[in-house]
């Protein structure tokens, strides 16, 4: 079992049939985030969506959590639900910068890596007031942090608080220790060939509204090969301003490299 995590991951599954499809969620949300295209991509892929240390139902996580952890604890998550299987990997924001560290874990069994609301930022200043806010406020800033992951003009829509009391209705599972050791996690240094070890499809996709979407450019260059897909005012969690978008993009990447499945003939 990974290290400094107290159990294994929670998850959620839709779809019995095709290729696996994994979904890692960003801060401050939970794999419920994902349910516009776990519904969706559970048409043709047997989708999980896992919630990482201290947020929906999963274990806490103790001080000392890397990256590698909880990563680990991904693939721990993927393997009980599809044992020794390949998967496409998805994530946001947190969901995203994991990506790299499951990829390089197991580089044999990543099919492809799609990532959302992330960028290249050696500084990791964002860490440090997260850290701030949630040592201030406790698990009550969940409510004021889901609104700055939209764009200025979803934030002010009925879905947007929609969303927010959805996380924020959950707060009795989070625990904000692990939240912060997540964070802490976040800030340490990067090993130098982590994203150069890539070896698979990698698509970004960035919202022109996100306040990381400029250094969404710099990680382009650093993973080599990868390919890049702008959506129009969507912020940082844009799969869930714009899923209609995000899905095609993600359609459209995975056709490319082979990696949609082929529709069922049709009977008569």
């Amino acid at each position: 079992m990974a290290a400094h995590i107290q159990g294994p991951l929670y998850y959620e599954r839709t779809g019995r049939a095709g290729p696996v499809m994994a979904f890692v969620h960003p801060n401050p949300m939970d794999q419920s985030c994902w349910l516009f295209q776990m519904a969706h991509f559970s048409t043709w892929y047997r989708c999980i969506a896992i919630d990482i240390p201290g947020y929906g139902r999963s274990p806490k996580a103790d001080v000392g959590l890397t990256l590698d952890d909880i990563a680990e604890a991904c693939w721990e998550a993927i393997d009980d639900a599809f044992p020794g299987e390949a998967a496409i990997l998805v994530g946001c924001s947190i969901g995203a910068r994991l990506m790299p560290y499951l990829h390089n874990l197991q580089p044999e069994r990543t099919r492809a890596l799609v990532v959302c609301g992330t960028g290249y930022d050696p500084t990791k200043e964002f860490a440090l007031r997260r850290i701030k806010s949630y040592t201030e406020q406790g698990v009550d800033y969940r409510w004021d942090y889901t609104f700055q992951d939209f764009s200025p003009a979803f934030r002010a829509t009925p879905l947007a608080h929609y969303f927010a009391e959805i996380f924020t209705e959950r707060n009795d599972l989070a625990d904000v220790a692990s939240i912060v050791h997540q964070f802490e996690a976040l800030r340490r240094p990067e090993p130098e060939d982590l994203h150069a070890r890539i070896a698979c499809p990698t698509i970004i996709l960035t919202g022109s509204e996100d306040s990381v979407h400029q250094s969404a450019y710099d990680l382009k260059a650093r993973v080599r090969g990868s390919e890049l897909r702008m959506l129009p005012g969507a912020g940082h969690a844009c799969h869930m301003e714009q899923p209609w978008l995000f899905d095609g993009m993600m359609i459209e990447f995975l056709k490319k490299h082979g990696l949609f499945p082929a529709p069922a003939p049709a009977t008569g």
